[in-house]
């Protein structure tokens, strides 16, 4: 499976970006994940193949995760964005193997929130 993120950039407190991923193969579950400087990566939105969300309880509300199974890409749109949010954003895939669900990840993308 390959990753292709893109959509990052510099943006003041309470304005809006959108984040776009391309995967290939057959993909389960994709979802963000953010690490900020000096914090573990952690998840921020996920999606099943059948629409099932989850969200970081920071982004609830604010945040938006969507998919399109026949491209294969998977959307997030951040809307009221906060200082606290600056992260570089990784989007990950899961696909079902005999084992259980082996994840793959793409490169980030930085998302910087001014004051």
């Amino acid at each position: 499976v390959q990753l292709q993120a893109f959509g990052g950039g510099l943006v003041q407190a309470g304005g809006s970006l959108r984040l776009s991923c391309a995967g290939s193969g057959s993909i389960f579950r994709m979802g963000w994940y953010r690490q900020a400087p000096g914090k573990q990566r952690e998840l921020v939105a996920d999606i099943t193949s059948g629409s099932n969300t989850n969200y970081a309880n920071s982004v609830k509300g604010r945040f938006t995760i969507s998919r399109d199974n026949a491209k294969n890409m998977v959307y997030l749109q951040m809307n009221s964005l906060k200082p606290e949010d600056t992260a570089v954003y990784y989007c990950a895939a899961e696909v079902i193997v005999v084992s259980g669900l082996r994840k793959y990840w793409g490169q980030g993308t930085l998302v910087t929130v001014s004051s």
